[in-house]
């Protein structure tokens, strides 16, 4: 009998099973709601655009778009990227940029060309779990900054990095998601944007910008991406078309300096060759017809009406006097509770599901799952009915335990 555990590498054995989608199979029963996945509402989806488009891209260029393609992307659709960039005070050429099998993909590309093992990069606690799984798979070493309202907290970064200046130690790079963060819903500062640039600078450090949910603002003013404020070829940001399009069709983009993107682009190679084509076409033909701003409104408006509405619910229901708060996100997704210190939200997952709600534990968050005591809620999949049910259900579960 062979022993398989003695085939297998030292990469593949630092892989975990991702904890949303473990926990996506035990809610997937249709008598639980479910604040706990990241999916769009299907209200967004244009499905009677791409229904059209799909049959004019097969009829017109049907050969084109079911053949290989360049790993680069589909030039009609960099093309349309690079306007939509333009409109975000984001200037580019086609060397800086690359288009990707969603932004998971760029983050796997990051990890495969940055990282040797043990090498070191500064992530924000909490940040995306599919972060932490990408790079642990290349066997990075992460060390996580604190996160408070207005997001990374720079002094905090600023002694980590002069505590391993003092080990010798040089981090690869800084991951931050500054807008409308996952999980935690909160958005970087514009005071704290240049500072990070100017620390990114002077330590000489590249900054990974993944922006998912840029366009999905529904209030505040519109603050200057890192990218669009970096002048010094520092930052690598990451798009997908999951969070304004549709994520079936599993599009995203890579934009940095044309060195960078080079190397992400010989590393896809050796993953996938290119892109699929045809979810590229459609794309292009979507974004030539100008619809994607109007989707993008449409969905603004949709998760605006949600989230209001679960703020309203946990006002009303959810124990505040008792410690609990929870982050008021002015886009995106999500928004993060957090109970008192004692409590630990992986245990009370399980009573929660026992009441018919779900949430996601706040654990697959953090650098070694060091902190229990919070969780992530999504408000833009259920139904506006799913969202006052579901929050009173949580509510009782949380005042339950805190009693």
């Amino acid at each position: 009998m062979i022993q398989y555990d003695l085939a297998f590498s030292k990469n593949i054995k630092a892989m975990k099973r991702s904890v949303i989608r473990e926990l996506l199979k035990v809610t997937q029963s249709p008598e639980i709601i479910s604040f706990a996945g990241g999916l769009p509402s299907p209200e967004s989806f244009p499905i009677e655009e791409i229904k059209k488009i799909t049959m004019e891209v097969l009829e017109k260029n049907g050969t084109k778009a079911l053949q290989y393609g360049a790993t680069e992307g589909f030039p009609p659709l960099a093309d349309e990227l690079i306007k939509l960039m333009a409109l975000d005070n984001v200037k580019i050429g086609r060397e800086n940029l690359a288009i990707t099998i969603a932004s998971q993909q760029g983050l796997d590309l990051v990890g495969k060309i940055f990282f040797n093992p043990g090498d070191i990069a500064i992530v924000e606690s909490p940040t995306y779990v599919g972060a932490l799984s990408a790079f642990n798979s290349y066997r990075g070493k992460l060390v996580d900054v604190e996160l408070d309202d207005d997001g990374m907290r720079i002094d905090i970064l600023k002694k980590t990095l002069a505590n391993l200046k003092k080990q010798g130690k040089k981090p690869k790079f800084i991951y931050v998601i500054p807008d409308f963060h996952n999980p935690a819903g909160v958005t970087l500062s514009y005071e704290r944007r240049k500072q990070l640039i100017e620390i990114a600078k002077k330590e000489k450090i590249m900054i990974i910008e993944d922006s998912p949910y840029r366009m999905v603002r529904f209030r505040g003013k519109n603050i200057p991406s890192l990218y669009s404020m970096d002048k010094e070829g520092l930052v690598v940001s990451l798009f997908t078309f999951s969070k304004i399009f549709v994520p079936g069709f599993r599009l995203g983009w890579a934009i940095g300096p044309k060195e960078i993107i080079d190397k992400m682009i010989i590393a896809k190679q050796a993953t996938d060759l290119s892109t699929p084509e045809i979810t590229q076409h459609i794309a292009a033909s979507f974004l030539q017809k100008k619809l994607l701003l109007p989707t993008v409104k449409k969905t603004v408006s949709i998760y605006e009406k949600k989230n209001k509405l679960m703020l309203e619910m946990l006002d009303k229901y959810m124990p505040k006097k008792k410690g609990v708060r929870w982050t008021k996100p002015d886009g995106g997704l999500f928004l993060w509770v957090t109970l008192p210190e004692k409590y630990d939200c992986d245990k009370i997952f399980t009573k929660a599901i026992e009441k018919k709600v779900a949430y996601v534990v706040g654990s697959a968050f953090y650098v070694g799952g060091k902190k229990k005591n919070s969780f992530r809620m999504n408000f833009s999949y259920p139904s506006m009915e799913q969202i006052k049910v579901g929050v009173k259900r949580l509510a009782e579960v949380i005042d339950n335990e805190i009693k």
